[in-house]
């Protein structure tokens, strides 16, 4: 008769153990590049912040990192909303307006895209999607007069389509999205929708819409950004001042301050730089919103199964 022998478990590491193995694994050189990325994002916000409670000698006399002895947001905000009329708070809707749609079009466009070519095969599929990936090379910029000449021809310059119709065109969105519904639509259920009689539109937005959601949010975002902080493609558009975007209507008021055009004034500097901050807090309060889908939604698709 024999008995089985074990072998003796390890033992625990101790603390200290457990600190060396902590302290080996940490990187100076790579802390410093991560604290030298934090500073390179976050100054300016810290800037924008200090500057946005200066008049407008602080602002050219006294340090640019702190605030000066008598703070004045508020005024600033106040005058920033009054300024010609109130001209600021329709250069805001303006943008919320072409951001949204465009948003909201271009992810259900890439999101419908990136689902034929992910589950769909028909001829030429290979060639057309190597099309779109060629595209996400050509920058925004190189098609900006190509796109005014041709919205010119139907009548669409310094309309509200001229700024969301090239907007809703997004190939990286195409991109990451037929990626996405790769892994993240069964072609199972696809099949039993199917058999039980579905057609493809209902399976589209009854289930595969679904499933699609935080890529969705991912797509919607970086739409959301690009359109919110778009400038080159609104300035060659637009002639009518109320239709101005945020970016181009602070410029214009950034180059009356600077030139001393009509309606002037040595108060307009503390205005752009106040007009600006206030600009980017619809951004901030969309990605806190939206963080945890835009967070999956780049997640899922780069891990296999």
């Amino acid at each position: 008769m024999t008995t089985a022998t074990t072998a003796p478990a390890d033992p625990a590491p101790t603390a200290p153990a457990r600190r060396r193995s902590a302290s080996r694994r940490r990187s100076t050189p790579l802390t410093i590049a991560m604290l030298a990325a934090l500073a390179y994002f976050l100054l300016p916000l810290f800037w924008l912040l200090v500057a946005s409670t200066k008049s407008t000698q602080d602002l050219i006399n006294r340090f640019g990192l702190w605030f000066s002895h008598a703070p004045q947001l508020v005024a600033n905000i106040r005058a920033t909303f009054t300024q010609d009329d109130g001209v600021f708070v329709h250069w805001l809707l303006n943008t919320a307006v072409y951001a949204v749609v465009s948003a909201l079009g271009a992810a259900l466009l890439a999101a419908a895209a990136g689902y034929g070519f992910a589950k769909f095969r028909f001829r030429g599929d290979r060639a057309a999607f190597n099309l779109v990936l060629g595209a996400i090379m050509v920058p925004a910029t190189a098609l900006a007069i190509p796109t005014y000449l041709l919205f010119a021809k139907v009548g669409l310059v310094n309309t509200p389509w001229a700024v969301i119709l090239p907007s809703l065109v997004n190939p990286f969105g195409l991109y990451l999205m037929r990626v996405y519904a790769a892994d993240a639509v069964p072609d199972s259920l696809l099949e039993a929708a199917r058999i039980d009689g579905a057609r493809e539109g209902r399976i589209f937005f009854r289930i595969a819409l679904r499933l699609l959601a935080p890529g969705l949010v991912t797509v919607l975002l970086f739409t959301l950004v690009a359109t919110w902080n778009n400038y080159f493609l609104p300035l060659i558009m637009l002639n009518d001042p109320k239709l101005y975007p945020i970016t181009v209507g602070l410029s214009s008021w950034a180059a009356q301050a600077q030139n001393g055009g009509a309606g002037a004034s040595g108060d307009m500097l503390p205005l752009v730089v106040t007009g600006s901050l206030i600009s980017i807090v619809p951004l901030v309060i969309a990605f806190l919103l939206l963080q945890r889908y835009w967070q999956s939604g780049l997640a899922t698709g780069s891990v296999k199964q």
